[in-house]
């Protein structure tokens, strides 16, 4: 997201996005819409994320192509690819192609376990075994973990939330958190129409990831400091007594 009054910035399309956009909306025409929308082949029952099929049945591939499908609602992939191309290429531009792929991947398959393990943990005091076979669908568990990523990186930027009310990033990134969790309260783990849990569960991936990468870089960094100043040797030059000594790396 960025501030997106005309003429101001210019938001690219990079690698990595214009990929995953086309992947999402080829998948979404051609193996929703048609194949299984008119050819009858049920391509969600196999590739969408059941809960009770990653958890008992070991279908643990739906972790990741679950993020590759939407409802029918042009409105639920418009969004999502809308979001992608906003935050995402900026972050792409910062983080180079890679890492961002990385991210957005591991964001996506974290949101996927963080529900699963949730709804398994709810099913087991509540006694409630229906979240297990709702699919869920959608790349909103790594846009999340994108939404945060932008919060952070790029906090104090001003966007405009619904293109009209002026705010930081990261208050807009709060802001959303919030009302995740407030509707995840009243509707329930497993109910609604909407995975508030894996939202949330994109932004808790993309945190730790964050958190996980930055004490990596950290420890390299301190590993090789620590390499540098034990090859560092002192000398003392006393061959003229008649001189201070000098010493030297």
């Amino acid at each position: 997201m960025s501030n997106f009054n005309a003429g101001q910035i210019r938001v690219p399309f990079t690698k990595a996005v214009k990929v995953l956009m086309i992947a999402n909306f080829v998948i979404w025409f051609v193996g929703q819409l048609l194949i299984e929308g008119y050819g009858g082949i049920p391509i969600v029952k196999y590739l969408g994320l059941f809960p009770g099929k990653v958890l008992f049945e070991g279908a643990l591939w739906q972790l990741v192509t679950y993020m590759f499908l939407h409802s029918l609602s042009v409105s639920h992939i418009l969004f999502n690819m809308l979001l992608l191309w906003f935050i995402g290429s900026e972050l792409e531009t910062k983080w180079g192609t890679r890492f961002f792929c990385v991210y957005y991947l591991l964001s996506g398959i974290g949101a996927a376990v963080l529900y699963c393990l949730a709804i398994l943990i709810y099913s087991q005091f509540s006694g409630v075994q229906y979240g297990f076979m709702i699919p869920v669908i959608g790349a909103s568990g790594s846009i999340f973990g994108l939404l945060l990523a932008y919060g952070i990186i790029f906090g104090e930027r001003i966007i405009h939330f619904m293109m009209v009310f002026p705010m930081k990033a990261k208050v807009f990134v709060l802001l959303l958190g919030g009302v995740e969790v407030l509707t995840l309260i009243s509707t329930g783990v497993a109910g609604g129409d909407v995975a508030n849990l894996a939202h949330l569960g994109g932004i808790a991936s993309g945190f730790a990831i964050i958190k996980g990468w930055n004490a990596y870089l950290q420890y390299q960094w301190n590993k090789k400091a620590k390499k540098k100043n034990r090859n560092l040797k002192l000398v003392i030059n006393n061959e003229d007594q008649s001189k201070n000594p000098k010493f030297w790396n």
